[in-house]
């Protein structure tokens, strides 16, 4: 243990020195409530053990998505607005998150400029444990994406959104968000699919932080 210690210490001070810093963002208070629905879904991410390791990021970055516009699939959603998703509100109570209608929806943010991502962090609901499907993160330069797309996150493990089979796996919602790590991927917008979850067929979102230097 005293070695992964070191080796972990050793390595944030290569990354110091590098300029990269820890990325900090405020975590809203775990508020799961009622009975725990049990989860079966393939490709879950085991739990994690300790804390969430950092993302690493260059000095001057910041949350370029606070405040800026908000668009989505479903012109009409059920609960709430999409402009709720930039706010920086991450509470799970009504009226602070968006729900969106049944099927595959998204998402999307403008930055209004060209800009340099290092991380997208991403609340969708967590007063309960549940999984949301096809959760796919994208980044372009085309508010249409339909050119200098690049993925950054896709869990969708049998292409069921047409998007590509994802690597990556299915999580449990929680206070903490799920982390992205982009790593300098330019472009003005970022747009995020998911296709319902484990306990309905909605999709909801309560923030998205999108983090870089301009």
């Amino acid at each position: 243990m005293q070695l992964l210690t070191l080796v972990s210490f050793l390595a944030s001070a290569s990354l110091a020195s590098a300029g990269l810093i820890p990325l900090e963002t405020e975590l809203p208070k775990p508020s799961y409530k009622g009975t725990p629905v049990p989860i079966q879904v393939e490709n879950l991410e085991p739990p994690r053990v300790g804390e969430r390791p950092p993302i690493m990021v260059p000095e001057g970055t910041v949350n370029l998505s606070l405040g800026k516009p908000v668009t989505s699939s479903d012109e009409w959603p059920i609960i709430g607005e999409p402009d709720y998703i930039t706010d920086g509100d991450k509470q799970a109570e009504e009226g602070y998150y968006v729900e969106l209608g049944p099927d595959l929806q998204w998402v999307q943010i403008d930055l209004e400029q060209e800009s340099e991502i290092h991380a997208i962090f991403m609340w969708h609901y967590h007063a309960q444990a549940r999984v949301y499907h096809d959760v796919v993160v994208q980044i372009a330069t085309d508010p249409d994406f339909e050119s200098g797309v690049v993925t950054v996150f896709n869990n969708d493990h049998d292409n069921s959104a047409g998007m590509g089979v994802g690597k990556d796996l299915a999580y449990i919602e929680s206070h903490e968000g799920r982390a992205i790590e982009v790593k300098g991927v330019k472009g003005q917008y970022v747009r995020l699919y998911s296709n319902g979850n484990t306990s309905d067929g909605m999709n909801h979102y309560i923030e998205v932080e999108v983090f870089g230097t301009p």
